[in-house]
């Protein structure tokens, strides 16, 4: 994959972690990053669900991770996975200290009762 429509390789990530779970103090479990605009929001498994829910927000289908070690593209609108897709601009995932999930101080005692499967 070398080129997908909705995809804005300049766009720098909103930070480095589910900008939505941390304004309202909460957990994520795995980050993905918007595409087209650089929204950084969790996974499905999380509690706040914020990046599907960025998606049907603003309509910017393709997401990828933003996990360190992984360069898959996902398309929210279609349900098709890319291994890999054009470079975005960096930081390409969250730091490598930041533990999965986080942010450790938010993160609560049962929180692999609380994922959604």
């Amino acid at each position: 994959m070398t080129e997908i429509d909705g995809i804005d390789p300049s766009v720098p990530p909103s930070g480095t972690g589910c900008v939505d779970c941390d304004t309202a103090g909460g957990w994520w479990f795995h980050l993905r990053r918007c595409a087209q605009c650089g929204h950084v929001g969790c996974c499905d498994s999380s509690p706040g669900q914020h990046a599907s829910a960025h998606w049907r927000s603003s309509g910017h289908p393709v997401m990828q991770s933003f996990e360190p070690g992984e360069e898959w593209y996902f398309n929210f609108a279609t349900g098709d996975l890319y291994e890999s897709g054009p470079a975005l601009a960096p930081p390409g995932d969250h730091p490598a200290g930041q533990p999965t999930p986080g942010p450790s101080d938010r993160v609560p005692q049962d929180w692999q009762q609380l994922l959604h499967r």
